[in-house]
Order: structure tokens, then sequence, then C-alpha cells
């Protein structure tokens, strides 16, 4: 069976945390697969690091550089606590740079505090209970946990609003965050779990995708420009590289999700 985009089958929906996890988790999402026939479905790289719980347990989806594969059961739910920029490291106790394009059981890196995590959430007869004993149970986990960094924070949103072309990356981001560039590679790699070229080649694509959202039908060579690629030729490589699709099928693929 042929693989799909992530978010183009099934239900997918998501919405702001709690109030008391939002210091730590931007979103918390919801991806219900196919009740039959659930198709193979390719994620993308997107710059960011889940907490997920699936099949009754709580796993890690590590910052992804290239496209991987996933093969979910029919009918299978996954919930996801979407991390701040930044704050992931803080929170699980490891460098971001250790789960690069991992899908880690959360036992291998807590052991039995993952556990202790797990025994929290029963059965529940929908949804809408299940998210509330697991936004309970990571919000126990997270009070007080003060696992943000703030300056890499202030150094994702510098990357993902753009900088002009004459403006070397490093040296921006070097100015903004008064560090040294040794300092600031290690940062980025605890945080991101990659350095600051590849962070930017990433958000440079969505950017992409969200001005393209927006445009509908402007040309995608300006568009392109626009996001901060050479020409199109730049963003259609880049899309192979980081979805394996043109930015055309990208688009008619997502086109297709009701």
């Amino acid at each position: 069976m042929e693989a799909v985009l992530a978010q183009t089958t099934g239900f997918f929906g998501e919405r702001p945390v709690a109030a008391g996890l939002s210091d730590v988790f931007s979103a918390v999402w919801v991806h219900r697969m196919e009740e039959r026939d659930a198709p193979p479905i390719v994620i993308t790289p997107d710059a960011t690091i889940d907490l997920q719980w699936i099949d009754g347990r709580f796993r890690i989806a590590g910052p992804d550089k290239e496209p991987q594969i996933e093969r979910l059961a029919a009918g299978g739910v996954v919930v996801g606590f979407r991390f701040r920029p930044g704050a992931a490291g803080g929170w699980l106790g490891v460098p971001a740079s250790e789960i690069v394009g991992a899908r880690l059981d959360l036992r291998e890196l807590w052991g039995r505090r993952a556990r202790e995590l797990t025994d929290h959430i029963k059965a529940a007869p929908g949804l809408a209970g299940l998210l509330r004993q697991l936004e309970e149970a990571v919000g126990k986990r997270t009070e007080g946990h003060d696992a943000l960094d703030p300056l890499m924070g202030r150094a994702f949103d510098v990357v993902d609003e753009g900088r002009p072309p004459d403006a070397p990356l490093v040296a921006l981001l070097l100015a903004r965050l008064n560090m040294s560039e040794r300092t600031l590679r290690r940062r980025f790699e605890d945080a991101f779990g990659y350095g600051p070229k590849t962070l930017d080649r990433i958000l440079r694509f969505h950017r992409f995708r969200r001005l393209r959202k927006k445009a509908g039908n402007a040309s995608t060579a300006a568009l392109a420009i626009e996001a901060g690629y050479a020409d199109q030729a730049h963003l259609i490589r880049e899309s192979r590289r980081l979805t394996g699709v043109t930015p055309a099928a990208l688009m008619n693929a997502t086109a297709a999700f009701p």
C-alpha cells in the first residue's frame, strides 16, 4: 500500500494544551487512523519534538532531519503533546541530539518514572476522557518543572522569521543572542537536535507552506523567493529532501485532505 503524508488520512485535530502545561507544551493533537486499510504515513521534518501516547504507552518522537515512514494499526489513535521550542531537553533530561530521528519508548529514558506516569492512565469511555487523563498525568510531571530554555526559544523565533538574503545565519544569531559560536552550536544541538543551518532549512520550507496556504494561486517562484529560497529550483530540491515529493505534489495531497 502506498504511503501518504501524515494528516492527510483518517482524522487529525489539535488544540492548545491545558493552562498547566503551556510553559512546556504548545499544543495537544490527535490522529485517528482509518478504521480499515490504514496506509503507511510519511512524517516530514517540522522542527518539533513530541511526547506521544500510542498503544497504551508514552513514547518520544524526536526531531527529524529527513522523512520517516510509520505504519500504525487501522483504527489506532495517537495523542501527541508538542514541546515548545527549547523545552524538550529540559523536560526529558536528555539533549535533543540524542533522540534525533528516534521513536523511543519513554521507559528507555526514564525507567520506573515512565511506568509511574503510565499507571495514571486508566481505561476511558471516549477520547475526551483519555485526553483529560493524559493532560492531568503529564501536568503532574510538568508542574514546577522549569524546562523551557528562553534563549533557545528566542533563537528559534529568529530563524523562523527568516533573514535578509545578505545576512549570514550564524553571524545573525551570534549578534542577536550574544554568545560564542561554539556555545551557540552546542546549545542548538541540546535544544533542537541539530545546528542552525538544519533548523533554518526546515523552518524555511514550512514558511513557504504557510505562504502558499495564504496566497492561494500566487506564483510558486515568487513564493519561493519570499520564503528565502534562491529560486524555484532550490525550493524543489529542498522539498524532495524534506518530504520526498515536489511542492506541487505536496499541495495536491494536502488539498485532498477533507
